[in-house]
C-alpha cells in the first residue's frame, strides 16, 4: 500500500498505482496516466481478492466515484496494519531513519473508538451542475446524498437544503456536541446571499480574506472534549473526529512529560485545545496562532487559566522574536499543517533550548522529513504513536516525541 491510499503493483517492471486495491491482489487494469517512471491505473477486473477485502457500505464508494474515503473495501483490523506499514515505509524512505530506530520507536496504531459516523463536519464542493459533493478519484466532483463517515444529521441536513449560491466555493456542514447545526459558506466575493430558512440551523460566511460573517444564529459551535468546552468560530478549525481528540490530547500530554516549573510552547495552536491540557501541568504555556478568529476563540476557551499567554502571529516570526529576546522553553508541542515544520522552525526551537518536542502530525511524509531534520538539530526520536482518527481512509494522525 502506497502513501496516498492507492495500491502499488508492478507491470513490466514499472510501478503502477491503482485505487481500491490492496496488497496480495491480482487485477486487470488500464493505464490512465503517468508521472516520470510511475504509471497510474484504473481497476477493471478483480482476478484474485485478498482475504481482507470486504463489501463497502456506501453507494458512492468505488472507481470513478467519491474519493472522500478510500478504504471501505478493507477490513478495519487490516486498515490499522496497513497504516502502520505506510508510516514505517515513510520513516525509512523519506526520513532515512535506520530500521533499528523505526522498530524501537514506532508503536502499533491505536484504533478509533468509532469506525463510522464519527465526523462532526462535512466539507463539500460543487459539481458543474451546482450539486454538492466530494472529489472523485479522477478529476471531478461526485454529488452525494449520504456519507457514512459523517454524523447522520449532517447528510440529513444536506438533503433538506435547496441551494443556489454561485459565490460559494465550499460548503461545510457542522454539528457541535450539543447537536446544534451550522452551515459555513466559503465565498469568492463579498456578496451576501438571499436566505430563507425554517430549519434550526446557523448560517455563516467566510470571506476570501478568511474573515467570518454570521448571517443567521450562532457565530460559533461548542465542542466538549474530556469534560472541557471549546468554542470554535466559523472559519476556525478543529479535527472533525471530535470524539478522537480526547485520545489525541491524552497521548500528546503524556508525551510532553511536564514537571512542576516547566515552560511550554503550543505552536499552530488553533482554538487552544492542547493548551487547555498542558496548562493543567505546566508553570507557563505560550500559545501561538496566526488566524485571528482562532486566537479569539482560544482567549475565550482558556480564560480560566492564569498561566497561559496567547500570541497572535506567524509561528516563524514569533519564534524569531523569542530567540532574539533570549527566551527559553522546556517543552514545545507542535501541530503544524500538512507541509510540516521545516528547517526555520526547527532551528528556532533548538535555539530556544527546548529539551522535549511533541510533534502532532497528520501527514507521514512530512513527519518523516522533519524527523530527519530534528535528529540533525540534536534531538533523539523517542516514540511515534500513530492514532487512527479517520477509519475507512488512508489518513492517520501520529504523536512523535523527541528529546534533546
Amino acid at each position: 500500500m502506497a502513501q496516498g491510499g492507492k495500491g502499488l503493483g508492478r507491470f513490466k517492471g514499472k510501478a503502477v498505482f491503482v485505487p481500491y486495491t490492496l496488497p496480495g491482489e491480482s487485477i486487470s487494469a488500464e493505464i490512465t496516466g503517468s508521472k516520470g517512471s510511475a504509471l497510474f491505473g484504473r481497476g477493471l477486473r478483480l482476478k484474485a481478492a485478498a482475504a481482507d477485502r470486504v463489501a463497502p457500505s456506501c453507494p458512492h464508494f468505488g472507481p470513478g466515484q467519491c474519493w472522500g474515503c478510500q478504504w471501505q473495501h478493507i477490513d478495519y483490523p487490516a486498515q490499522l496494519l496497513l497504516k502502520q506499514d505506510v508510516m514505517a515505509d515513510q520513516l525509512s524512505r523519506v526520513g532515512a531513519l535506520p530500521d533499528e530506530l523505526i522498530d524501537v520507536a514506532l508503536r502499533p496504531v491505536q484504533p478509533a473508538a468509532r469506525q463510522w459516523a464519527y465526523n462532526h463536519s462535512l466539507s463539500l464542493l460543487r459539481d458543474s451542475q451546482g450539486a454538492w459533493g466530494l472529489r472523485r478519484d479522477d478529476p471531478g466532483i461526485e454529488a452525494i446524498s449520504e456519507c457514512h463517515l459523517a454524523h447522520p444529521e449532517l447528510y440529513e441536513l444536506l438533503n433538506e437544503l435547496d441551494l443556489n449560491y454561485e459565490r460559494a466555493r465550499r460548503l461545510t456542514l457542522r454539528r457541535d456536541s450539543d447537536g446544534r447545526l451550522m452551515l459555513i459558506f466559503d465565498i469568492d466575493a463579498e456578496e451576501e446571499p438571499e436566505l430563507h430558512t425554517d430549519l434550526a440551523v446557523s448560517v455563516n460566511l467566510v470571506l476570501p480574506d478568511r474573515e467570518p460573517i454570521s448571517l443567521i444564529g450562532d457565530a460559533h459551535s461548542v465542542f466538549t472534549i474530556a469534560g472541557k468546552s471549546f468554542r470554535v468560530t466559523a472559519g476556525s478549525s478543529i479535527r472533525s473526529n471530535v470524539s478522537g481528540i480526547e485520545q489525541l490530547a491524552a497521548a500528546a500530554t503524556q508525551a510532553a512529560q511536564l514537571t512542576e516549573g516547566d515552560r511550554a510552547l503550543d505552536l499552530y495552536a488553533g482554538v487552544g485545545v492542547f493548551s487547555a491540557f498542558l496548562a493543567q501541568e505546566a508553570a507557563l504555556v505560550t500559545l501561538v496562532e496566526s488566524y485571528p478568529p482562532a486566537v479569539t476563540d482560544a482567549d475565550a476557551n482558556l480564560k480560566g487559566f492564569e498561566n497561559v499567554d496567547i500570541v497572535e502571529g506567524q509561528v516563524e516570526a514569533v519564534l524569531r522574536d523569542m530567540v532574539a529576546a533570549g527566551a527559553q522553553y522546556d517543552v514545545a508541542l507542535v501541530d503544524p499543517p500538512s507541509a510540516g515544520l521545516g528547517k526555520a522552525v526547527i532551528s528556532a526551537i533548538s535555539a530556544l533550548r527546548v529539551r522535549r518536542v511533541v510533534y502532532v502530525s497528520g501527514d507521514p511524509a512530512s513527519l518523516a522529513r522533519d524527523c530527519r531534520l530534528l535528529i540533525r538539530a540534536g534531538y533523539k526520536l523517542r516514540e511515534i504513536q500513530p492514532i487512527d482518527l479517520a477509519p475507512q481512509t488512508y489518513y492517520m494522525t501520529a504523536v512523535a516525541s523527541f528529546e534533546r
